[in-house]
Order: C-alpha cells, then sequence, then structure tokens
C-alpha cells in the first residue's frame, strides 16, 4: 500500500497517475483534506481517506495499512512544521518502511527562504528514525509559464532573478521522480537533487516567450520589494507575491540552479524543456 499525501493538488494527482501505470489502484491511498474533491480518484478505484494535517486524529486511519508513505509538503507556509511533524508521527505508529519528502533543492544551503521549514523537516525526519527519501524539487516550469498572459499584454516579464540561471522543470518530471523513488527498492536513506537538465535566465525566458508568441517580451529586473509590490499591485496575496519576490531574489544567488541531472536519471528520460511548457502555456491561451 502507498499512501500519498495532498493528493488532490497539482503534484498529488500526476504522482497517482504516474503509479496508476504500474501499480493497482486498490494498491494506492490518496490522502486527502476534502474527500470530496477526490472522486475522480475514488472512481479510478483508488482509496481516498480522509488525511488533514490540522487534525492529526485523521491521520492513523489514513496511513492504516502503509507500506510507503508520500509527504507533499503543506501549501501552508508558516505551519509547515507543525503539520509535517503530525505527520511524521503517525508515519511512526503506521510503521512505514519508507517515507519520501519533496524537500526543497539543496534545503540545507538553499537561500531562499522557503528553505527554512524544509530544513526543520528534514530534521525531524532525520531524528523521527524513520526510513526516509528526500526529493528535493527545484523549481516547477510552470511557475514562471503562469505569468506568461500578463508579460504578453505588458510586453514586459517582470523579477528579481537578475542574470540567476533557473534549472526548472515540469510539475510532471518531479511527480515522475516521485512515483520512481516509492517503487524502487532501497530508497531509504537516498538524498535527490532535482533540477531540469537545461537552464535559463528569465532574460533568456523572454526572449523564448517572444519568439514562440511573435510579440516582443523583455524581461525586466526589478529590486525583490519592487517586485513584491508589482506582485500585490497585480492581485496575488501578500504572503504569496512575498514568497516570489523572495524565490526570484534566491535566484540571482544561484538558489535554483543545478546541474547534476539527477532527476532526468532518476526518471530515465530527459526533463521537460522550458520551450516545451511555453508552448503549452501559449496553447492553453
Amino acid at each position: 500500500m502507498i499512501v500519498i499525501t495532498g493528493a488532490t493538488g497539482q503534484l498529488g494527482r500526476l504522482v497517482i497517475a504516474e503509479l496508476l501505470k504500474t501499480h493497482p489502484a486498490a494498491e494506492l491511498v490518496a490522502a486527502v483534506r476534502s474527500p470530496q474533491k477526490a472522486q475522480d480518484l475514488a472512481a479510478l478505484g483508488v482509496n481516498v481517506r480522509q488525511a488533514d494535517y490540522n487534525r492529526p486524529e485523521t491521520l492513523d486511519s489514513a496511513f492504516q495499512g502503509a507500506e510507503k508513505l508520500l509527504l507533499i509538503s503543506s501549501n501552508e507556509i508558516g505551519r509547515r512544521v507543525e503539520q509535517h511533524r503530525a505527520v511524521v508521527d503517525a508515519a511512526k505508529r503506521a510503521k512505514v518502511t519508507l517515507l519520501a519528502y519533496t524537500s526543497l533543492l539543496r534545503a540545507d544551503t538553499s537561500p531562499l527562504g522557503l528553505g527554512e521549514e524544509h530544513r526543520a523537516t528534514e530534521a525531524l525526519l532525520h531524528d523521527s528514525g524513520l526510513p526516509v527519501a528526500l526529493l528535493r524539487n527545484g523549481w516547477y516550469s510552470e511557475n514562471y509559464a503562469a505569468g506568461i498572459p500578463a508579460a504578453l499584454a505588458r510586453h514586459a516579464l517582470a523579477g528579481a532573478a537578475g542574470d540567476g540561471r533557473i534549472a526548472s522543470a515540469a510539475r510532471a518530471d518531479y511527480a515522475a521522480a516521485a512515483a520512481a523513488v516509492l517503487t524502487l527498492d532501497g530508497q531509504a536513506g537516498k538524498s535527490y537533487e532535482l533540477a531540469g537538465d537545461g537552464a535559463y535566465t528569465l532574460t533568456e525566458l523572454a526572449a523564448e516567450i517572444s519568439r514562440q508568441a511573435g510579440a516582443e517580451v523583455k524581461y525586466v529586473n526589478l529590486p525583490r520589494d519592487e517586485y513584491q509590490a508589482l506582485l500585490i499591485k497585480a492581485g496575488l496575496p501578500a504572503p504569496i507575491a512575498a514568497l516570489l519576490a523572495d524565490s526570484d531574489a534566491g535566484a540571482a544567488q544561484g538558489g535554483l540552479f543545478d546541474d547534476r541531472r539527477q532527476l532526468s536519471r532518476l526518471i530515465g528520460r530527459p526533463t521537460t524543456p522550458i520551450k516545451d511548457t511555453v508552448a503549452a502555456a501559449l496553447q492553453a491561451g
């Protein structure tokens, strides 16, 4: 039995889709906060169980019979460590043989503010005594693709990453890596630094958008505070704007670059090039 937490999220759904290629649906558990949002997974034969990080009493029944567990990091920044501790404690009670955790690229040294809660969670996992595999995910290409419509409208792609190179990969690539670690033997104790095969600056990304869209888009580099203010003005919640601005600033320091190609080796194929993600975003409109 393999349990996937956060299974109705974008990454979780992709992980389940990958696992269904090699595992019977009856061997998979979608552990979700709102089971009503997972009826499509239930229709495929996947076991759907309620698992609310904020209600630890739901976790024991959700993890019952689990052999392996994928802890997809919570999206509630500022509450992650407390929530992850509840999952780790329940996993110990369930006596899982492997807990895989979606952390952050080079979490131990990352200049990104996001790294703080990931470092704390990794410490929890280290002290837990559980068999653990760390999936240190780099940036999702979709994080930048989401801004393409606005960039086209303004003929400008704004950011605070300077000339920092970003080795992003598609969310599906990271999902394939998680599925591989949950499927392969001997994964306890392993730590993977996962990033795309290729890397680009935001200036190069703007040029790629221009090429494919047939409309000029230039990269405009801003100080972090100005970029954060711009994101808030565009309608993003202040915490999300702060996160994105901080992450760009971290990228300027090399925090989103890695050239070891551990991701493509783990999934047995090249990672998705940024040009393909740009093309998909343009096609989606």
